[in-house]
């Protein structure tokens, strides 16, 4: 699972899923919100409170029910429809979900996501040479940016590192938060 800016749409991500034993990806654009929740539970961070996924994370545990699977089920008008798939001590229970709400669920329980075959040939894309040419070139410039961004971090000291990332944090900004995270990890202070 991968997250970018949708070229498409500026203020919303997409998320790209990967075919495990195959060329083909699943683009599903999502808003910021869920991209933000996404980052978070990939990137393992904890906030000062729990978000909404993180809340039904929570809930469901303590109902005793475990997200096995997400299934993205459906895709109408280009817009994927998606299942929870839970067991609940051998009960199994399927919830209608957005898609976007399924993956960032998905990032959480580090459960599989599934979809059909006629949603990969219909929304799927296939990388080529070309394609993954590009894509490799894409993330080697989003390397040099974050180079440069943690070279912008490296000017604080630990004390400063450290007030930023409370900071951030209380305003929710996940993403500057990892940065900031990782730069003390670097120094061996986090």
């Amino acid at each position: 699972m991968a997250i970018s800016r949708s070229v498409t749409q500026s203020t919303n991500y997409a998320v790209v899923l990967g075919e495990i034993s195959g060329p083909r990806r699943l683009p599903v654009i999502i808003g910021s919100t869920e991209a933000q929740a996404i980052a978070i539970a990939i990137e393992g961070m904890v906030g000062p409170r729990p978000m909404t996924h993180d809340l039904f994370k929570n809930t469901l545990q303590t109902l005793r029910a475990e997200l096995r699977e997400i299934i993205i089920s459906d895709l109408r008008e280009g817009v994927f429809f998606s299942r929870l798939v839970l067991d609940r001590e051998g009960e199994i229970i399927e919830i209608d979900s957005r898609t976007s709400d399924a993956l960032a669920l998905a990032t959480r329980f580090e459960c599989p996501i599934y979809t059909y075959e006629d949603i990969l040939e219909n929304a799927g894309i296939e990388l080529q040479s070309e394609d993954e040419r590009d894509l490799e070139e894409q993330e080697m410039a989003e390397a040099g940016t974050q180079e440069e961004e943690e070279e912008n971090l490296s000017k604080f000291n630990v004390g400063e590192l450290n007030n930023m990332l409370q900071e951030v944090l209380n305003n929710e900004n996940y993403e500057k938060a990892a940065e900031i995270r990782d730069e003390l990890n670097r120094r061996g202070e986090n």
